[in-house]
């Protein structure tokens, strides 16, 4: 039997069908589609066992409803959710971001005996510390790239909303590139800090924007976009054997 994975971001939406840890190709939703019917269209023909399915948005009772009648079990990750790995939260875990669950335990999987800090570079920036027990410590959460270009745009008069590029200048000599370099550097300089700040520990990036901060950063990176969906096929193998 194939278990089915849904990381149902702040911006969009990743499925993956997997079995015995290994993943499927990954389909991500574009923009402005509809969720739900996104997600039930890989499960029209497909004999499902586990669904695990992580969501940072609000609740959708009706697509909880949908995705239990397609599977044998369907797991609703948040901090209540009985996982193979105990991460032993050290602070009140409740409403705690099932993302962040599914990316501390993959780190700690993935890292055993490490220090490790997780940065997951999405619409916000989220910083998260697994020691070598594999016990989630806690974290930061910050704006992430694009939100902070949005922020500007949203918060003045007159500035534009823009993009990254790649090539950012040092400092700016128009606004375009004042604000490209600001809010690029802004954030380079932010996750340097805890770098500098913690070096025997482990860095993993994952998220949209991980390779493209990895690239600018001078120590040893351990980049892995899709460390989520990693962590709900950790879950999904685990109820499989209960």
């Amino acid at each position: 039997m194939i278990n089915f994975l849904i990381d149902l971001g702040n911006s969009n939406c990743k499925v993956a069908f997997e079995e015995k840890g290994v993943l499927t190709e990954i389909h991500r939703s574009s923009q402005g589609e509809d969720v739900r019917s996104f997600v039930l269209s890989f499960l029209e023909e497909k004999s499902v066992d586990v669904i695990v399915f992580s969501n940072v948005r609000e609740d959708d009772p009706e697509l909880n409803e949908a995705l239990s009648s397609r599977c044998r079990r369907l797991i609703v990750l948040d901090s209540s959710t009985e996982l193979p790995i105990n991460l032993d939260y050290q602070f009140p875990a409740k409403g705690l971001g099932s993302d962040r669950i599914a990316g501390a335990l993959a780190v700690a999987t993935l890292f055993p005996g490490k220090d490790c800090i997780k940065f997951d570079f999405g619409t916000a920036l989220t910083v998260d510390f697994i020691n070598k027990k594999g016990v989630f410590l806690g974290g930061n959460i910050s704006l992430g790239l694009t939100s902070r270009f949005r922020a500007l745009n949203q918060f003045t008069k007159r500035l534009p909303f823009i993009k990254p590029v790649e090539n950012i200048p040092q400092f700016g000599v128009d606004t375009h590139g004042a604000m490209t370099a600001g809010v690029v550097f802004g954030l380079k300089f932010e996750v340097e800090g805890y770098i500098n700040q913690y070096p025997d520990h482990t860095i993993v990036f994952t998220g949209g924007d991980a390779f493209y901060f990895a690239e600018k950063m001078k120590s040893a990176i351990f980049v892995t976009p899709n460390l989520v969906l990693m962590g709900l096929a950790q879950i999904a193998d685990y109820y499989v054997e209960k």
